[in-house]
């Protein structure tokens, strides 16, 4: 149990403590303690860069350094800016693979019977890409936003988000993300949205392999690779303007098209203000071309899932809804369930 000292929290039997100078067995690099994780994980600084290391994977440096030769003085050369070699940035704590992850690095605390528990969660978003990239994201908790965030994602680097109770993993949270180019590219779609919804069997899962491979932390894929824009190929209408057909540019046209959501509401009332005097016939069809509009939006935009909210009434709009989805080979799969923030009134789509 960790015992309150100054207002500072220790753990008994702790070989290590906050501030000690200490030696990475393994790379033979020294650190310093800036975290006390657990009884068994300290977390460590070399460099500038913070990860954690399990205590039996260190020593104290002072032996090494009274047993080590100390080489004879050489004259130092003076060495200017441009001589500096740039430093190469390395993720050295998350087992991640190419793409932008999430990371979650659980903190442990002891229960009155001694055994770990976790405590809460440091997330860390990783960017294992040679690319830069802009990024806004939302904590929902209890269908709240309880956190949000906005910055820059450097290449090949992680960037701490926030802590997470871990209560909080009970309460169906969701982590959104939109992601765009810090240098736009006219081939790369404008923004690409991505959203993590954890269900709580999963994450004890996940914990449980954790501790069983011992390792620090475990990640969620986000984005693999950012996505190209459509790509429309181009016809030779010369023979039709030689003909007397009028040919319009598209191109001008797509400057008033709306962006891609990644939920849309399709209750009359958020479609038009005039809606008196419409057949059930008449507000049944400018729904389902709502639908279809933002449909083919979120699979322009290359979006990773699309909610549609239709509400739940008699459930016509759903069946028709349902019906088209089955037809659509972008469709990967799709459920009507209860969500925390529709109830049974959404459908959540989600494309290959």
């Amino acid at each position: 149990m960790p015992v309150v000292y100054a207002g500072i929290f220790i753990f008994e039997h702790m070989k290590f403590q906050i501030g000690d100078k200490v030696l990475l067995i393994h790379s033979n690099e020294e650190g310093e303690v800036v975290e006390i994780i657990n009884s068994k994980m300290v977390s460590v600084d070399v460099g500038g860069v913070q990860f954690p290391v399990y205590t039996d994977q260190l020593e104290f440096p002072y032996f090494k350094r009274f047993t080590e030769k100390k080489p004879a003085p050489v004259e130092k050369k003076k060495v200017y800016v441009e001589d500096l070699k740039k430093e190469k940035v390395t993720l050295k704590t998350y087992n991640v693979e190419s793409g932008i992850w999430l990371s979650l690095l659980p903190v442990f605390d002891k229960d009155v019977f001694d055994d770990d528990i976790v405590d809460y969660f440091k997330l860390f978003l990783v960017n294992n890409t040679d690319t830069a990239y802009r990024f806004s994201y939302q904590f929902l908790k209890s269908t709240v936003v309880d956190f949000q965030l906005e910055g820059e994602l450097l290449p090949f680097n992680d960037l701490y988000l926030h802590d997470v109770p871990f209560e909080a993993m009970n309460d169906a949270p969701r982590f959104d993300f939109e992601f765009s180019l810090k240098e736009s590219n006219r081939k790369k779609v404008d923004y690409f949205e991505t959203g993590l919804k954890i269900k709580t069997k999963q994450l004890f899962q996940r914990i449980e392999a954790l501790l069983l491979n011992q390792q620090a932390n475990f990640s969620y894929l986000l984005m693999e690779t950012y996505p190209d824009k459509e790509i429309r190929e181009t016809v030779d209408l010369s023979k039709l303007t030689a003909a007397g057909y009028k040919l319009y540019d598209a191109g001008t046209a797509r400057q008033h098209i709306p962006p891609a959501r990644s939920v849309v509401d399709l209750h009359i009332e958020k479609i038009t203000n005039n809606r008196k005097g419409l057949s059930n016939f008449e507000i049944l069809t400018l729904q389902l071309n709502e639908f279809e509009k933002y449909y083919e939006l979120a699979v322009l935009h290359h979006l990773a899932h699309f909610i549609v909210i239709h509400g739940v009434g008699e459930g016509r709009l759903r069946d028709e809804i349902h019906s088209s989805l089955r037809l659509k080979k972008e469709v990967k799969s799709f459920v009507n369930q209860y969500h925390p923030l529709y109830g049974f009134g959404a459908t959540e789509i989600y494309f290959k």
